[in-house]
């Protein structure tokens, strides 16, 4: 199996797809593997449905983890093994539209009051002021701080794309005072280990601590500050294409979502209930 795994391995990277996504694809293959039973060179279309149903009905996950396993192991046998399956008789599970759980600007301001620690701060200040997702946050450079522009460069962000973002001016504040602090030497946010990134598991528990801190019960995380970041911009007027640019998005319709999470959304729009109360019933369509 490690030989396949290998194989697999290398043409990933061929392919260019990213640590992260490489790291978890060989593991889907892996656990096929033991699945199966049975050498992967030997398995038919038929034995990749019934690990679909396996998923399905073993302990519970959501859509996009079951289809993360459908799409690395058409990887493996399309692109590694060059099979020529009809994979479309191994379909993906139907996205479920669930909106993000943002949080208020109140509770975003609570939530940096609760962190004393100045690193952890300045952590998720970068997270919700820039609108980073956690791995970018985390490969953040002291180099891709540019505070004559006022812009922070994140590199090979997700699809590999560079793209800068705003630098707020408070966030430059406390990460100057950061680095007076810390002088990080190779990542900003640099963990025990001088030379080693922050881990994203650290990251979640600070925020986890930090949260029950401030006396937020909503079940978020530390993306929670992206969505928030979005939500909150969209609130204040700034136009979709710029937050579709600023969070990285390579389709509209990813960001279009915070339009529904927006307050202005609801509040500057009158139910036709409200307008029967004013007296002012809709006119009927001829």
């Amino acid at each position: 199996m490690e030989a396949f795994v290998e194989l697999f391995r290398q043409t990933l990277l061929a392919l260019g797809r990213s640590h992260h996504t490489v790291k978890a694809y060989c593991g889907w293959l892996r656990r096929f593997a033991v699945f199966v039973a049975k050498p992967l060179d030997q398995v038919e279309v038929a034995d990749l449905r019934a690990y679909q149903r396996h998923l399905a009905v073993g302990r519970p996950i959501d859509f996009s983890t079951f289809n993360q396993g459908f799409c690395a192991l058409r990887s493996f046998y399309r692109d590694c093994l060059e099979r020529d399956w009809n994979f479309e008789r191994v379909p993906f599970q139907k996205a479920a539209r669930k909106l993000p759980r943002i949080l208020s600007p109140e509770e975003v301001e609570r939530l940096f009051e609760a962190c004393p620690n100045l690193k952890h701060r300045a952590v998720l200040m970068t997270g919700y002021g820039c609108g980073l997702r956690i791995s970018e946050t985390l490969s953040l450079r002291p180099e891709h701080i540019d505070s004559s522009r006022m812009v922070i460069r994140v590199e090979q962000g997700k699809g590999r794309k560079d793209r800068d973002v705003m630098l707020p001016s408070h966030l430059l504040e406390v990460l100057r005072a950061y680095w007076r602090q810390y002088r990080p030497a190779t990542w900003l946010f640099e963990g025990q280990h001088r030379g080693q990134p922050l881990s994203e598991k650290t990251i979640q528990t600070i925020f986890h601590d930090t949260r029950r801190r401030a006396g937020i019960t909503k079940r978020v995380s530390f993306h929670t500050l992206r969505h928030s970041f979005a939500t909150h911009l969209l609130e204040d007027g700034v136009n979709v294409r710029i937050i579709q640019a600023l969070l990285g998005h390579r389709s509209l319709t990813s960001t279009q979502i915070y339009v529904h999470l927006a307050r202005n959304y609801l509040s500057d729009t009158t139910s036709p209930l409200d307008r029967l109360k004013q007296g002012k019933a809709p006119t009927r369509e001829r």
